[in-house]
């Protein structure tokens, strides 16, 4: 049987899909092959199993239960199902209904089920970014996550928004078929979220298709949907290409200083008052998990237009899973992206606020979030509380990575210190 055919097989298997993709290939190598006769037993009810059985083609029916009806839908095995999964003695009994495949994993190799992270078997390493780690879902069944907001995250008062983007998207992309990839999103912020609650994130399989598979997520804290994310996957096919966008002439992220560095330089620049340098060393300062490095890093050219460009890369070094850099890269938008509407409206004891209403991202090519990325992000219109933002990344070689646009709700900052409950 070839392999590479059994390693697209297992990745259309729910149990399966929110393996790490090494995980599903050494798996792939284990499975012993089976074939059945229409009638006949596959499994005995109370003989002992010899491992977990995969139905590749064909269809089985339970039978043996006491209370089953015949002919029920849910007790008719189809492709992709599987049974026998605890390893102990069968309840019931598995016939096949016509000629029938089955692959199957050995009882002594089942721990490669239990993998102690999504994005990486043994659980990732200590020394890999701080985002793989947030972006860490646990699954708790199938379709079902739970995500933390962990200690040194990003949070603002409340759950960053690229957080539960990249958490969301990264439980849909752990119900889909690994060689289907993100190719775009639309997230919605509804509530603002608590970084003192875990979020539970439920995943609604709408649609699996040859080429393409579409899910819908919901975050949700304290009974409530706080979230919500549409995301479309992809199987990678051959087809028309062209490019018109053209990368801004900017210098080179080498050249520039960090985020870090540039604080450093207002603390110790004898230029700059003492008061305003003691403030900037009351502030708390957490190094964010994304590495930004400002094209321009005036703040009054920044005032003086509606558009910006910083590099971006993760800050460390992530697991290979084109899905996991998708999901960094959905993670880091939202940084920074909309505060560009509010630019021109800045002024001296001016004090905003800005909060994610929605959000949209559309994957063009393959990426890789732990390299440098020029994020291109221009302003065209503000107009009721909303900022319109939209969003080009490139890689180093100009090619167009990802178009994204958001809105957000801008205002200046009311007295009050209390954070609304709801954006309305």
């Amino acid at each position: 049987m070839d392999r590479e055919a059994v390693i697209e097989f297992l990745g259309q298997v729910p149990l399966l899909q929110r393996l790490p993709i090494s995980s599903i290939k050494k798996i792939a190598e284990l499975l012993q092959v089976k074939h059945y006769d229409c009638g006949e037993y596959i499994i005995r009810e109370g003989e002992a199993i010899d491992g977990l059985y995969f139905i590749w083609d064909g269809q089985a029916e339970v039978s043996g239960s006491v209370g089953m009806e015949e002919n029920r839908p849910e007790f008719q095995l189809n492709q992709y199902d599987y049974f026998a999964y605890d390893g102990s003695a069968h309840q019931v009994n598995v016939i096949a209904l016509s000629k029938l495949t089955c692959l199957i994993l050995p009882h002594e190799s089942k721990k490669l089920l239990q993998t102690k992270s999504i994005w990486h078997p043994d659980g990732t390493p200590n020394d890999f970014s701080l985002v793989e780690h947030i972006l860490q879902l646990e699954p708790l069944e199938v379709d079902i996550f739970r995500g933390f907001t962990l200690p040194g995250a990003p949070s603002f008062g409340q759950v960053f928004g690229g957080q539960l983007i990249g958490q969301a998207l990264a439980a849909a992309s752990k119900t889909v078929d690994f060689l289907k990839l993100l190719h775009s999103l639309h997230a919605f912020f509804i509530v603002t979220g608590d970084i003192n609650a875990p979020v539970l994130y439920q995943v609604h399989r709408l649609r699996d298709g040859n080429s393409f598979a579409t899910r819908r997520i919901e975050a949700i804290q304290h009974g409530v949907v706080i979230f919500m994310l549409l995301a479309s996957f992809q199987k990678e096919e051959v087809g028309f290409e062209h490019q018109d966008a053209l990368m801004p002439n900017v210098p080179a992220p080498e050249t520039l200083l960090s985020m870090e560095e540039l604080r450093e330089k207002k603390l110790t620049d004898p230029r700059l008052p003492m008061h305003y340098r003691n403030t900037v060393a009351r502030r708390k300062f957490f190094p964010w998990p994304i590495q930004i490095k400002y094209c321009d890093s005036s703040s009054a050219a920044r005032q003086s237009k509606s558009r910006l460009n910083f590099w971006l890369r993760a800050r460390g070094k992530l697991s290979d899973d084109q899905a996991l850099h998708r999901c960094v890269v959905a993670y880091a938008s939202d940084l920074i992206f909309s505060s560009v509407s509010l630019d021109p409206h800045r002024q001296k004891g001016l004090k905003t606020t800005s909060l994610s209403l929605d959000h949209s991202m559309w994957f063009h090519k393959p990426i890789k979030a732990d390299d440098w990325m020029l994020l291109a992000i221009e302003s065209p219109s503000a107009f009721a509380g909303r900022g319109f933002v939209l969003g080009r990344m490139f890689n180093r070689k100009g090619e167009l990575m990802v178009s994204l646009t958001q809105e957000a709700l801008i205002r200046k900052s009311k007295t009050q210190t209390q954070t609304p409950a709801s954006k309305l």
